[in-house]
Parts: C-alpha cells; structure tokens; sequence
C-alpha cells in the first residue's frame, strides 16, 4: 500500500479516540506513514480525514479549514468535560425547552466571538495538555480565544434537547457552544451527540467506516476509497512538467511554467508529472517562477 498517497475520509465511530482511528488504519493500509487533518472527541462521529503516506507532507496546508457539525444539546445539567462523556456538574433540572428560549441562548454564539476551551480539552498549559491536568484534579483555565461560526441554525427543540447545526472556523468548540448557552439560559447544558459532517472539502458522502475500509483491503480495493494526492487542493492550480522540469524540481530548484495562462491571485501552483502525479507544491517567487516547497 505504500504507493497510496493521498487522503481517505473515516466516519469516525462513537467512543473512538482519533488516535484509535489511525492506528486501525495503519493495519488496514498496512503503512506507518498516516496523519489526520483535526481531531475529533471519542463522543463524535463522521468526517475524520487521515493522510497516507507521502501525502501527509500537506498537513499544513489544511490547517485552516472549516467544519460542519450536526449537535444533540441536552439543557439540564452541566458536565466537566461539556458533553456527555463527562460528570454532572449538578442536578438534572429536566426544563420544558421552547425555540424562542434556545435561541435567546445560543444567539452570542454567531459570528466572531471570544471563546473558552473545555477544560478536557488537548489545549496545552505550560507544555501540559489540559485533559491532562484536569484528570489529575488540577485546576484549568485556559484563555477565551478567537472563533468564528458562520451558521447556527437550530433544527429542532424537543423536550431537554435541541438539535443544531454549526458552520464554524478552524478551532471552534461546538461542547463550549452547548456549554455556554446552557449558562446563558440558566440551567446548565451540554453536547449530548455530535457529528462532523464536512472538514474543509471532504464530506460525510466520502467517509467510509472502519468495517467497509476492513473489506475493500480484504478485496484489494482499498485505493477505491482514496482521494489520491493529485486531486487534493483544488484551488491550487495545476501545472504539466515535462520530465526534465520534473528533475529539477526534485533537486528543489526553482521552475517556470507558461505565462500564457491565468492563475489568479494564487501563491502556489501543483506541479503535475505528465501521466497526473502529484510532483510538487510550488510557490511564487517571481511572475510565472515558482519554488517547491514540497516535493513528492
């Protein structure tokens, strides 16, 4: 499996750490060499991409995208970790929910906001994760830092729960957001279910389970589920070398491509071997001069 490059999507499992997930990848696809692009709870579920092989060189350039999540809030009770893996903070007061009552709770909750980590969160404290220290008992008070949720629709209110969907920037906790508005409306809440639906352009519709990942391998069919390096990145415009071109870029010497063609406001190119193999992430120097800042 070592000439799989590329990304295939998991639909997380519920109780699954992130790390559980790659490590059974790492079986299935019979490689070491496996990143993910963002961590998810072991309460959630759904879209978990995970980079193979030399294709996790791209990590950093996903470090920004956004999410789409689908949140079961249950309003009652607080927990220490903000979702229902965690401890009640309190007594379950079991309140008759009203939409126009969630919505006064969750409508900070839009837009830029200042927002605090969970305290069972892998947030770090002078080197420390916080999940960490909280475990131990140890106080946690990480700093509100900068989100951004571009969509908070509620979809639904039944009884103690609503269920919402969030668009969100990198970083945004939607746990924090169940919190928080459980404050707000003055008798606690937490995330009760989540489930990641996007991650920056990879969907639900991509993600495959462990078990049917398990199959095709079993089949030799595991490259059906990839998304193969060349096709990543697609606001990056592709670029055809020619193989001598192709050799200079793997020595990491600058290349030119065609002024003839309109890249836009772009700062890096994909350098493509001309049977479409991902070669190289180029990026500008000079109109039309790009330098590989990876290579493949």
């Amino acid at each position: 499996m070592q000439s799989m490059n590329g990304v295939i999507v998991v639909d997380k499992p519920s109780g699954w750490t992130s790390h559980d997930v790659v490590n059974k990848l790492r079986r299935i696809a019979n490689t070491r060499k496996i990143g993910h692009l963002g961590t998810l709870d072991p309460l959630a579920t759904g879209v978990l991409p995970l980079l193979l092989n030399r294709a996790t060189r791209l990590a950093q350039f996903f470090t920004k995208n956004d999410k789409l999540y689908e949140g079961l809030i249950r309003y009652g009770f607080a927990t220490d970790s903000y979702d229902a893996d965690g401890v009640p903070a309190g007594p379950d007061l079991a309140p008759a929910l009203t939409l126009d009552r969630v919505e006064r709770s969750l409508a900070p909750f839009r837009g830029e906001f200042a927002q605090k980590p969970p305290p069972v969160s892998a947030k770090k404290i002078a080197g420390k994760k916080a999940y960490e220290l909280a475990r131990r008992n140890q106080p946690v008070d990480l700093p509100a830092v900068p989100v951004q949720v571009h969509q908070l629709d509620i979809l639904e209110v039944q009884g103690s729960t609503a269920l919402i969907r969030v668009h969100c920037g990198a970083g945004t906790y939607v746990r924090s957001i169940a919190h928080d508005a459980g404050q707000r409306a003055g008798f606690g809440a937490h995330l009760m279910e989540l489930r990641r639906l996007a991650s920056g352009p990879f969907a639900i519709e991509q993600a495959r389970t462990l078990e049917e990942l398990e199959t095709l391998a079993r089949e030799d069919r595991l490259p059906e589920a990839l998304v193969p390096a060349a096709s990543l990145l697609p606001e990056m415009p592709n670029e055809i070398v020619d193989p001598a071109t192709e050799a200079h870029i793997r020595q990491g010497r600058t290349f030119r491509v065609s002024p003839f063609r309109s890249r836009g406001s772009a700062r890096n190119v994909k350098a493509l071997s001309r049977d479409g193999q991902l070669i190289a992430i180029g990026e500008i120097r000079l109109p039309n001069l790009y330098h590989p800042v990876v290579v493949f």
